[in-house]
């Protein structure tokens, strides 16, 4: 047994790592946090670590001083702070005497070669996944990986599964029986729920050794075979459209009834550039992970949640 540190552990997929670690229950979980939380240590029963992530030389110390082996990353990059925290832990670990392993916050597609920036740079997280492999490679002590899992299916059963992510509805809005779908929907897309992500990840804490890339996918499936399945589950045909690549070149998607709920508190412009990155994703073949998957018997007895799965357990009439 070691300590694993989940850097972002307090809520969001983070939180769902700590759960995955917490059931397995072969190592000792930690949350790395900016402050203490004493009120959540009591809730959640896992220890909340105080760190500045913008001090390398602190952070390394504290690492070292609760005798930190793994940390599992689930940091997000905030653009326009002008720093990536992620890049200053990595160097921390690096030079943490009992640190050995890292997990990289590149999850869902990882670090694609050809991965998607439009003109407006909805994503620019994309530069902080390079930046952070880059820091990883030139590691004198560290094993990493990036844990690939494609688009999570915790947005398709929303409320109803529990999920600690922020809800965002792309191609099936399925409050609404309506669906914009990238391209003729044919190609593919690989697709995991978060609450499997972090059983996948306590798994993978035991393998012996890792690869730069591990993949971790519950099920491939085509928009029109997703589509298929939730009007089947629901008991109803979609209003559905099909958008072509030229649009989310320039910023743009399909417009489904939830978007318009969302505006007030999520702007048009915004929710929009981020959709089309995604759209480019699917498009492109980018979000199609099932020939990369790592098969390792720590791994493969983990049996997850289906896409059919998640629409029944939330919309089965």
């Amino acid at each position: 047994m070691v300590v694993i540190a989940v850097a972002g552990g307090s809520g969001g997929l983070g939180r769902a790592l700590v759960e995955g670690i917490q059931a397995r229950g072969n190592h000792e979980v930690v949350v790395l946090s900016r402050k203490a939380n004493p009120a959540l240590e009591a809730e959640r029963g896992v220890r909340f670590v105080p760190i500045d992530y913008s001090d390398v030389e602190a952070a390394t110390r504290v690492l070292e001083e609760n005798n930190i082996h793994t940390i599992v990353s689930a940091l997000s990059f905030m653009p326009g702070n002008g720093d990536n925290y992620e890049d200053r832990l990595a160097l921390a670990a690096d030079a943490s005497g009992p640190t050995k392993r890292f997990i990289a916050s590149n999850w869902a597609l990882g670090h694609p070669e050809n991965r998607i920036v439009t003109c407006s740079d909805p994503m620019p997280i994309a530069a902080a996944k390079d930046r952070i492999v880059d820091v990883l490679r030139a590691s004198k002590t560290l094993e990493y990986t990036e844990v690939r899992t494609g688009y999570f299916l915790d947005y398709f059963g929303m409320p109803k599964v529990k999920s600690y992510l922020t809800p965002f509805v792309i191609v099936l809005d399925i409050a609404h029986n309506a669906a914009a779908i990238p391209g003729t929907g044919n190609d593919r897309v690989s697709f995991t729920h978060t609450r499997d992500v972090g059983r996948y990840v306590a798994a993978l804490l035991d393998v012996e050794k890792w690869e730069t890339e591990t993949t971790v996918v519950a099920e491939t499936l085509t928009w029109n075979e997703f589509l298929a399945l939730a009007e089947e589950v629901k008991g109803t045909k979609f209003e559905v459209t099909y958008d072509g690549p030229e649009l989310y070149n320039n910023g743009k998607t399909g417009e489904l009834p939830t978007h318009k709920q969302m505006y007030p508190f999520f702007p048009k412009e915004m929710l929009q550039g981020m959709a089309s990155a995604f759209n480019l994703t699917f498009v492109r073949g980018i979000a199609d992970l099932s020939g990369g998957v790592t098969h390792n018997a720590q791994l493969d007895e983990i049996k997850p949640w289906s896409a059919k799965d998640v629409l029944e357990m939330a919309w089965k009439a």
